[in-house]
């Protein structure tokens, strides 16, 4: 395995000034095989990356959320096929939005929304960011996006709104994974953050990830300002508690922390039996696949790629960048990126922040950004390239 390549790939990024800084991880059989620790934790500050910086993973929180749920699954405390008006008792009048024009009709669900539903992202729920239409107008204006509604608030203006498709229907990119971690909080009568630290963070030895950086000195910072967008750069506070334990965005982790997450993953070991960490890792959208992909850019896993339990599976040999059938991935908002391919019992993660932030103030100009994406195709290829 030569990766140079890969290696001068990241350090010409870093003085170009395409990125603030990184850390690579690529283990290849659990062994870690190329570590690569790049520019600046803190270009304002001037402080070295350093190999165990904290980073907001922002999405890459869904994962996190998924797997603990099918640890209920798994122990018989929960069902899939249980609704969620079951634990949220405010979602039982839900109804759906259908786009016509720039009008919103409303029409009733044909069937309950389930938990299920929740995991594979068809729940219908969506996020006012990211392109536009006239049901994510509404959650614009609800403010349903925001990080600063306490769990209160965020629910009962959530449950007021219009799902964008009815459950089942369609895979749409959304606040699905919100609900489900206060699902589990409803269910369990815990917060979001102890459910994860006694089910996932202690058992995996993660001692630094959660929803606080527990060392403010190690959090990595971006630049002040997007270097392709000249955009300012703004990420989520996390040097105190949250408003609300958001399941699909709030979480923070080290490189080495969430390894050992997707290690458990690919292996079936420590976290979950091998058979559920399958069921998480596998396709669930089957034909919604085809269909996704006729919306375009919106259907946010891409050519190639289906939709597990809250991870984007690959489906064949086919795709933009090199893979293997049942590949899974997913990346963070504000610059975080990993896969894994168990046929090759490959695991790589690349720990960066904010080179790829999208515009949410802006939703028109959401895809003006383009160098997360470049990025994480030139990681991908570099990787299989130094195999």
């Amino acid at each position: 395995m030569d990766f140079r390549k890969l290696d001068a790939h990241f350090r010409r990024m870093v003085e170009e000034g395409l990125l603030p800084g990184a850390v690579v991880l690529v283990a290849r059989g659990g062994e870690v095989v190329f570590q690569g620790v790049y520019g600046m934790l803190d270009p304002e500050k001037g402080l070295s990356m350093r190999e165990d910086a904290l980073f907001r993973i922002y999405s890459m929180t869904k994962p996190w959320v998924s797997a603990l749920a099918l640890s209920f699954v798994e122990e018989g405390t929960l069902s899939l096929l249980d609704p969620v008006e079951k634990y949220l008792p405010e979602f039982s009048r839900l109804r759906v939005g259908r786009e016509v024009g720039e009008e919103v009709a409303l029409e009733p669900l044909r069937a309950p929304l389930t938990l299920y539903e929740l995991l594979r992202h068809t729940a219908g729920f969506t996020y006012g960011v990211f392109f536009r239409s006239p049901v994510k107008r509404l959650y614009l204006e609800a403010g349903v996006d925001r990080f600063d509604l306490d769990r209160k608030t965020f629910l009962e203006r959530l449950a007021a709104l219009p799902l964008r498709f009815q459950p089942g229907e369609a895979f749409e990119y959304g606040l699905s994974t919100d609900v489900l971690g206060h699902v589990l909080e409803a269910l369990s009568g815990k917060t979001l953050d102890q459910l994860l630290e006694e089910r996932l963070f202690a058992p995996l030895g993660m001692k630094d990830s959660g929803f606080q950086a527990k060392d403010p000195a190690r959090l990595a910072q971006p630049f002040p300002k997007d270097p392709e967008t000249g955009r300012s750069v703004r990420l989520i506070p996390v040097d105190t508690p949250p408003p609300r334990y958001a399941g699909g965005m709030g979480g923070v982790s080290t490189a080495r922390d969430y390894l050992r997450f997707l290690e458990a993953l690919r292996t079936g070991e420590g976290l979950l039996h091998p058979r559920l960490s399958r069921l998480m890792t596998q396709d669930h959208l089957g034909p919604l696949y085809a269909e996704g992909l006729k919306r375009g850019p919106e259907y946010l896993p891409g050519p190639g790629y289906g939709f597990g339990l809250g991870v984007a599976v690959r489906l064949g040999e086919a795709g933009l960048s090199p893979g293997s059938p049942g590949d899974f991935f997913w990346s963070g908002f504000g610059g975080t990126y990993f896969f894994v391919d168990p046929a090759l019992g490959l695991t790589a993660l690349l720990m960066a922040q904010a080179p790829n932030l999208l515009s949410v103030l802006e939703p028109p100009k959401a895809l003006h950004s383009r160098l997360g994406a470049r990025l994480h195709h030139l990681f991908r290829v570099q990787v299989y390239r130094a195999l």
